[in-house]
């Protein structure tokens, strides 16, 4: 069985239909399932168990020898959420929690992680583990994201295969319920339809020209697709409970060879919110027609500019599938799955 937790979300609900699509079927769906609004992302999903997120721990203590996989997507994920608790219990404290149960259970464990944890760049898009002490995230999700991978890196006991993927910006169906944490794509369908014209965020920096702040942004299939990979390549051989030297994390993993870390899941090609826009109106069939807005001040000051993952390690561990391109990303999103409701 593999477990999918935030299987009525964004990025889980896709996963768990992409592993359907595998062949992957004898899944346990993971998940607040009391929202309604979202029952339409798992409904149609191939699946042995809905669990609660609350009850989840005391299920896993029950049936963890059935076990093979753990695909850890539950989290808050709102940049504009201030209260630090809320991602002290729904981020950190969870995500440790169901690290050291896979650690404990031998089970091999994929998590969310994410960019927002290298805060402004400053210190570049690398994903290797000198950095991480030493990064600022810009706002709590961040910061929790972060701070859970820290911990990570200092665990003596570990599952025989996990990996924290920094996740870029995701976007694609089956986000509609984010509201406003929801892609830049899927409010420009919206206002485009309503409006006749989009909205973007006006430049606050010389450096940049409005609208061309720059993005990583990936296709959430290709999300799906890495994490099969790793499903199906993963190193299982037993870490012996010995804590990796620093060294030894930073080491860039041989070629073919998946091995335990944190990576980054991005494209490696930042591009402009104009982009977006402009493949949102393409694709619609409808004339280029964009305003230009002040950032709001509530998130101005911890508003990234630019972000392109550094891919390196994940091609060198053998992930070989070219990423989904901005244009061919959204021309499938709004055809095949906005205008069809």
């Amino acid at each position: 069985m593999i477990v999918v937790t935030g299987a009525a979300g964004f990025i889980g609900s896709v996963v768990a239909a992409e592993l359907n699509q595998k062949g992957y079927n004898d899944l346990i769906l993971v998940d607040d399932f009391s929202k309604k609004e979202k029952e339409r992302n798992y409904i149609d999903l191939k699946y042995k168990s809905l669990v609660d997120r609350n009850t989840f721990f005391d299920w896993f203590k029950e049936n963890h020898e059935e076990v093979d996989f753990v695909v850890h997507l539950g989290a808050r994920t709102d940049t504009t959420e201030f209260d630090w608790n809320i991602f002290q219990k729904l981020n950190v404290d969870y995500t440790e929690t169901m690290f050291a149960l896979c650690a404990e259970y031998q089970i091999p464990l994929v998590y969310a992680s994410s960019a927002a944890t290298y805060g402004n760049g400053e210190l570049g898009y690398d994903d290797s583990y000198e950095v991480v002490e030493k990064l600022q995230p810009l706002n709590p999700y961040g910061r929790s994201k972060n701070e859970v991978d820290k911990w990570i890196l200092k665990q003596e006991k570990q599952p025989p295969f996990w990996a924290g993927l920094k996740f870029f910006n995701v976007y694609g169906p089956n986000e509609y319920h984010k509201g406003r944490m929801a892609s830049v794509i899927f409010h420009s369908f919206n206002q485009i339809n309503a409006t006749g014209k989009v909205k973007l965020f006006r430049s606050h920096r010389p450096d940049f020209k409005d609208g061309q702040q720059l993005r990583d942004f990936i296709y959430v299939k290709d999300i799906a697709s890495v994490i099969i990979f790793m499903i199906d390549n993963k190193t299982t051989r037993q870490q012996d409970n010995k804590t990796l030297s620093m060294e030894a994390h930073s080491s860039q993993p041989a070629a073919h060879s998946l091995k335990s870390g944190l990576y980054n899941l991005g494209t490696s090609k930042a591009r402009s919110f104009y982009d977006l826009a402009a493949n949102t109106f393409k694709a619609m069939g409808k004339d280029v027609n964009i305003e230009f807005i002040d950032i709001p001040e509530d998130i101005r000051d911890k508003y990234q500019y630019f972000t392109e993952a550094n891919m390196t390690k994940l091609r060198e561990a053998g992930y070989d599938k070219e990423f989904t391109s901005l244009e061919d990303g959204v021309m499938d999103y709004v055809r095949n799955y906005l205008m069809r409701n």
